[in-house]
């Protein structure tokens, strides 16, 4: 379960980041800055708490934004005990984008410039491409494939590099996923 207090700080992130990765170069400078500033402390509506996931919307810029997003069930970092700011991950849709299904990872810290990190789920491994504390699915026609694997699993492994070479190790149960997902995606039709 997510606690509600933490939570509104990193769901606004959350959405910041998701936000802003839909532009490049100043483009995304720009729409970062109207993302926080559309933010402005509101709180993401939580639309009901599923198992470990919890589905929220939220309004930035105008722009409604549904979610499903969940903590880590345990970490691990190597070298062990390595500070960080909270992780999550986050399956999102943007109707007035035409998005759904986007899967984002925040971290909690600074990605390795130009290394990818990874989600695996059962068998199957996903490439996920890297900016800041934020990770995407790197090939997008794979996502669809993805959030199907995450809707029928039974947890998520994601692995990535900091910046300073810690590698950490997190991982989600995905119990409640596949109905904060229906949630969501009833709420931003």
């Amino acid at each position: 379960m997510i606690p509600t207090g933490h939570f509104g700080q990193a769901a606004a992130c959350a959405i910041m980041a998701v936000l802003a990765f839909s532009s490049t170069g100043a483009a995304q400078a720009q729409r970062t800055a109207q993302a926080q500033a559309a933010l402005g402390g509101e709180q993401p509506s939580l639309l009901g708490q599923f198992g470990d996931w919890g589905a929220y919307a939220a309004a930035a810029g105008g722009r409604k934004v549904c979610y499903a997003l969940s903590k880590p069930a345990s970490q691990q970092t190597n070298p062990p005990n390595r500070p960080r700011d909270p992780a999550y991950f986050m399956v999102s849709t943007r109707p007035a984008e035409n998005v759904r299904d986007e899967v984002f990872i925040m971290i909690g810290y600074p990605f390795k410039p130009g290394s990818e990190a990874s989600v695996e789920i059962g068998s199957a491994k996903y490439a996920m491409y890297t900016q800041n504390d934020g990770a995407w699915v790197k090939n997008a026609a794979e996502e669809p494939r993805m959030v199907d694997a995450l809707r029928k699993g039974a947890d998520a492994v994601v692995v990535g590099t900091s910046s300073r070479g810690t590698v950490s190790t997190d991982r989600y149960s995905l119990k409640g996923l596949t109905q904060a997902l229906d949630r969501a995606a009833q709420e931003c039709r």
